[in-house]
């Protein structure tokens, strides 16, 4: 089959245990939770990823790869592709929102999962769609997922409890599709409505390659051979721009040296090769998520150790940033109710594009804090930024705003 570019990401959202990677399994017949603790726990620990192909039966559905039966359509004819999206699946657990955040920075809609045999909205389903309403995402599916676990009855109420969460917001008229994702019924219903209500990513082939990296890796096996060692690999998306097999690229913040004066220094290196989940490609677009093979030493990439970084074209990146200034606004919650103030020396968790730091608020002044990070972050002046704050030994996604200036390691 010929390879069609994916135009457009979708990150699934929800609480913990409510079924957000048997759904992107069934959507996509990939287990994108492949991380050895996440197997051990049976969670979702790293951001996964995956593609999924939409097709055209000739009927009223659409159907996706985790549903048509050997490639081909329920009624036996050669499935006819409509559209490719990738999927972003993220931990629903709540000391790992930060994961969730960094990934969804860079989708362009969502696939709200909802247990229905709990009352809704759960408190990781309301914090994920904070977060998504916060960066900006506007387009949104809901899957009624475990419909097979409750009596019709109980299916309606969980239905007008999603309906008054989401009444009087953005998503209030998203439509909500129950469904089993164990035992995959109306999952072409789901594929249906992510191919309709989820728009295409305007890609802005003209501009300056962005790339925002969300995993990396070291992909060689125990005791492989140097001859025979393959270059770092990283996963994200692109932004804006194209990239192809041989550019050169330029990674920021980069590496934290010490010599000959403490700083960043970037890191430079070559595009090997491109793959779009098993499909390798001369040049990376726009809409999708895609695996870039480098020239880089695989112990830079290790264990995400490069998650985080923003690529592009050496000499046109955006400024390295040790600390930042971010002018604040409380996320409104149940009640009225407001976060406390910011303190002087408190340790926040702070959400810039794709990369999530630490950092320590130095000074707090009306609604605008500077905050100076453990590491450092490469971003735009005016960019999203979101503060994870610790409140009863919980991270809690609690304020949002800009960054308005700072200290800059790196123009």
């Amino acid at each position: 089959m010929t390879f069609v570019y994916p135009d457009a990401i979708v990150s699934t959202a929800g609480h913990v245990d409510h079924g957000k990677t048997q759904t992107t399994y069934a959507l996509s017949g990939v287990w994108v939770m492949k991380h050895s603790e996440e197997i051990k726990k049976a969670m979702t620990i790293k951001l996964g990823y995956t593609q999924i192909g939409i097709y055209d039966c000739g009927d009223e559905y659409y159907y996706s790869d985790g549903v048509l039966k050997e490639g081909k359509c329920p009624n036996g004819e050669e499935p006819k592709l409509v559209r490719r999206l990738s999927l972003l699946d993220v931990p629903g657990h709540e000391v790992l929102v930060a994961t969730m955040v960094s990934g969804a920075a860079v989708v362009d809609g969502a696939l709200l999962v909802v247990d229905a045999s709990q009352p809704a909205p759960q408190p990781q389903t309301a914090e994920h769609f904070a977060v998504l309403d916060i960066i900006g995402v506007r387009h949104m599916v809901v899957a009624q997922n475990k419909v097979d676990l409750v009596t019709k009855e109980k299916a309606l109420e969980n239905y007008e409890q999603i309906r008054s969460f989401l009444a009087g917001t953005w998503a209030e008229k998203a439509k909500i599709i129950p469904i089993s994702a164990l035992h995959k019924v109306n999952i072409d219903a789901l594929a249906t409505y992510l191919a309709k209500e989820i728009p295409r990513r305007e890609a802005e082939l003209g501009k300056p390659a962005r790339f925002s990296v969300l995993r990396s890796f070291n992909v060689n096996p125990p005791g492989t051979p140097p001859e025979k060692l393959r270059g770092g690999v990283l996963g994200g998306t692109l932004l804006q721009g194209v990239l192809r097999v041989g550019d050169e690229i330029e990674l920021r913040p980069g590496l934290k040296v010490d010599k000959p004066k403490p700083g960043y220094q970037p890191i430079y290196t070559k595009v090997l090769s491109i793959e779009y989940s098993g499909y390798k490609v001369e040049e990376a677009r726009p809409g999708g998520l895609v695996g870039i093979m480098t020239g880089l030493d695989p112990a830079l990439t290790k264990a995400d150790a490069l998650a985080g970084t923003v690529v592009g074209k050496p000499g046109t990146l955006p400024p390295v940033w040790t600390a930042i200034e971010v002018e604040t606004k409380p996320i409104p919650r149940a009640a009225g109710e407001k976060p406390e103030p910011f303190k002087q020396n408190e340790v926040v968790l702070l959400a810039v594009g794709p990369a999530t730091v630490f950092g320590v608020v130095q000074a707090v002044k009306k609604d605008v804090i500077t905050v100076v990070l453990k590491k450092a972050v490469c971003a735009e002046q005016g960019s999203k930024v979101v503060v994870i704050r610790q409140i009863k030994n919980r991270w809690i996604v609690t304020n949002y705003g800009t960054l308005k200036g700072g200290t800059v390691a790196l123009e």
